[in-house]
C-alpha cells in the first residue's frame, strides 16, 4: 500500500489544532509546520506527532513547498488547522491512492461560515487540490495567496468532503478579505492591469449578481445575501487599492 503524509501548517491555532490532527490519525505520517506560535499550538501538536517543525512564515506557497521537503510518504494530503477530514473521506483517500490511476485528487470542501453550512454562493463544493503524489506537485511561488499547485500529471475528484470551520464572525470575515484584497491588488499591479473608473461600479455589481443570482446565494438565506455583499465589497476594495497604488506611482514619476 502507498504511504500518505498528512501535513498541517499552523500558527496560533490552539482552538483548532487538536481536532484537526485527530481527524488525520489514519495517515502514515503526520507533520505539523508551525510558524513560532505564541500559544499552545506546538505543545498540543506533539501529543499527536513527534514531527513538529518550526519555520518562519514568508508566503503560503513557499511555506507549503518547504513542508513538502519534510515529508516521506508516496502521497501528501494538506489540511489547514481549521479543517477536518471525515472518516468517510479518510477511507476514500486510502482507496483512491491504492488504485493509483491518478496523480492527484480534488477534494470537495464544506464551508461552515458564521455557524452555517454554505451550500451555494460559490462556497460549495469548493474543490481543493489537496491530495497528490509527493513527487508530482509543487506550489507556484509567484502566487502569494490562494496558492496554486503545479501538477505533473492527471487529477481526479473525490466525493467525500473536508469540513472547513471558516469565519466565526463578520469582523473576521472582513479582516481576512481586506488582507486578500491587498494581495490581489499587488498581483494585478504586477500583471500590468490598469484600473478604470467603471471598474469601481461594474466589478462589485458583477460579483454580487454572480454569487447571489447565478450561484443561487439566495438559497442560503440571510447568509447568502451577506456573503454576496461582502464579496462585492471585496472587489471594490481591490480596485480602490490598485488605483491608489497606480496614483502614487504616477506622482513619483
Amino acid at each position: 500500500m502507498p504511504t500518505i503524509s498528512a501535513i498541517v501548517i499552523a500558527k496560533n491555532e490552539r482552538r483548532h489544532i487538536a481536532a484537526c490532527l485527530e481527524s488525520l490519525s489514519w495517515a502514515d505520517e503526520l507533520i505539523v509546520v508551525d510558524s513560532f506560535s505564541s500559544d499552545q499550538t506546538p505543545v498540543i501538536s506533539r501529543r499527536f506527532t513527534e514531527k513538529v517543525f518550526q519555520r518562519p512564515f514568508d508566503t503560503f506557497p513557499k511555506h507549503r513547498n518547504a513542508s513538502l521537503e519534510l515529508a516521506s510518504g508516496d502521497w501528501v494530503f494538506f489540511l489547514d488547522a481549521d479543517e477536518r477530514v471525515t472518516p468517510e473521506l479518510a477511507e476514500e483517500t486510502r482507496s483512491a491512492t491504492a488504485v493509483a490511476d491518478k496523480d492527484a485528487y480534488w477534494v470537495p470542501r464544506r464551508n461552515i461560515i458564521l455557524g452555517k453550512w454554505i451550500q451555494h454562493t460559490g462556497w460549495y463544493p469548493d474543490y481543493q487540490l489537496r491530495l497528490f503524489r509527493r513527487d508530482k506537485g509543487r506550489y507556484d511561488e509567484k502566487r502569494q495567496v490562494h496558492e496554486t499547485l503545479i501538477l505533473e500529471g492527471e487529477a481526479g475528484r473525490l466525493r467525500n468532503t473536508i469540513v472547513h470551520y471558516n469565519y466565526r464572525s463578520l469582523g473576521e470575515l472582513l479582516g481576512k478579505q481586506s488582507r486578500y484584497a491587498d494581495y490581489e491588488a499587488k498581483v494585478m499591479l504586477a500583471a500590468g492591469l490598469e484600473p478604470k473608473s467603471r471598474n469601481l461600479v461594474l466589478q462589485p455589481a458583477r460579483e454580487f449578481l454572480r454569487r447571489y443570482v447565478t450561484w443561487r446565494g439566495y438559497l442560503d438565506g440571510f447568509h447568502g445575501l451577506l456573503l454576496s455583499l461582502v464579496m462585492a465589497w471585496y472587489n471594490l476594495v481591490v480596485y480602490v487599492r490598485l488605483a491608489r497604488i497606480r496614483s502614487k506611482d504616477r506622482a513619483t514619476d
